[in-house]
């Protein structure tokens, strides 16, 4: 009871990278990457620019990676992961590392290992460290149940719209201890999606990515690049209101928009994050910035 009552109060739930997109500005957030502290498992949701920095800032210890869940593709997602367990490696990482994520993984990860064969095998030799490349197993996520080889955390995946990627996932993670159970479900990048309020139907928390109408409008303006993003951003990704729907849909307590779609663009304020999904979600909602931390104990 001691140890479940241990493990509970370090679960929580951190935003390390909050924006939409792969760009960075000056004193701006970071793209998508979230760490997320469940059932005694370390387990990281994305990977893109600005991740390392983040668990670091967020007090993990890199040489105790855990899990790494890629949810698709894009850069904004994926682009840190192989500098990530490469930094973690140089600070003391000696055991397997388990990263799941859909498919192409493996080539990217195949690819990076190639770019740093020097600076790899210089190390192995110069400063006795492992071999990395035995350090990493990579596995493809399909839809269901995901094998994590823990009895205390079930992870599950569902594919979700976000064209013109196919291989695209919500993941959910549910875990119960001797003082109850909690979940937290991670939307990843989709379109207005109603089967995923099926999917995360009663969770604790909803990571869910959002934009603003007029935020749009604005960065078309800024981009020049004139109706093809538009209809990018409006075909891919999910309004504010309708994160909110999905939301109230789910039945969850506690919806944090994510990816947000204008992050640092002057003139945008939580305010207008908060009325946006006032009428349609009665619960709590929070918006995310680099570093928000959400204990179990809150949820």
């Amino acid at each position: 009871m001691a140890q479940a009552t241990e493990d509970a109060e370090q679960d929580r739930l951190v935003i390390l990278g909050s924006k939409g997109g792969p760009a960075i500005r000056p004193g701006g957030p970071s793209p998508t990457s979230s760490l997320l502290q469940i059932a005694g498992r370390t387990c990281v949701i994305d990977c893109g620019l600005g991740v390392t920095r983040g668990l670091v800032e967020a007090g993990v210890w890199l040489k105790q990676l855990d899990l790494i869940f890629i949810t698709h593709m894009h850069s904004d997602h994926v682009l840190e992961l192989g500098p990530l367990i490469h930094t973690a490696w140089t600070t003391g990482l000696s055991k397997k590392v388990t990263i799941h994520g859909p498919a192409d993984l493996q080539d990217y990860w195949d690819g990076f290992l190639a770019s740093m064969r020097y600076d790899i095998d210089l190390r192995i030799e110069d400063e006795g460290r492992p071999d990395l490349r035995d350090l990493i197993e990579i596995r493809l996520i399909g839809e269901g149940a995901l094998d994590i080889q823990d009895d205390a955390l079930k992870v599950s995946a569902l594919r979700v719209d976000h064209p013109p990627v196919t291989d695209c996932f919500a993941l959910r993670f549910d875990a119960a201890d001797d003082i109850g159970s909690w979940s937290a479900v991670f939307g990843a990048d989709t379109a207005f999606f109603p089967p995923l309020a099926d999917f995360a139907s009663g969770c604790d928390i909803l990571v869910h990515e959002a934009m603003l109408q007029h935020g749009v409008d604005r960065i078309v303006e800024i981009t020049g690049n004139g109706e093809r993003l538009r209809q990018h951003l409006m075909d891919s990704h999910t309004l504010a209101p309708d994160a909110a729907r999905i939301a109230a849909s789910a039945q969850t307590s506690h919806l944090v928009l994510n990816h947000l779609i204008p992050a640092d663009l002057p003139g945008f304020e939580e305010q207008d994050w908060l009325d946006a999904c006032a009428p349609e979600f009665s619960g709590t909602t929070t918006v995310g910035y680099d570093g928000l931390t959400i204990p179990r104990k809150r949820l």
